[in-house]
């Protein structure tokens, strides 16, 4: 059996930001449903308006463009953003005031 081995600069990391009215009740249960949607699709909650997950490469973020697109809330605004993994793994984050970096993980292996 073939094993097929990604490195860090093909794996790639899709953001999407997302600033989504929700002053009436249509527009909350919208921005719920756009929040949902991404949970549903494996994305990850980095903070409150911005979700991550990490692909296999281009392709596959092309699949997410196209999904993502289809399930857009009428108002507001929505941007990707595709990253590298390598790019990915020199994010510094401030939590508290306490610098952390993102741990860098072993390469992915898949069979």
């Amino acid at each position: 059996m073939r094993q097929l081995e990604l490195n860090r600069y093909e794996l790639m990391w899709m953001l999407v930001l997302f600033d989504l009215p929700v002053i009436e009740k249509e527009e909350r249960k919208a921005a719920t449903a756009f929040r949902n949607f991404l949970l549903d699709n494996g994305f990850s909650m980095i903070q409150y308006s911005i979700y991550t997950k990490l692909l296999s490469g281009k392709d596959a973020c092309e699949k997410y463009y196209r999904l993502i697109s289809k399930n857009l809330p009428s108002d507001g605004k929505v941007d990707i953003i595709t990253i590298t993994d390598k790019q990915y793994g020199n994010i510094i984050s401030y939590s508290a005031g306490t610098k952390s970096q993102k741990k860098q993980p072993e390469q992915l292996l898949l069979f």
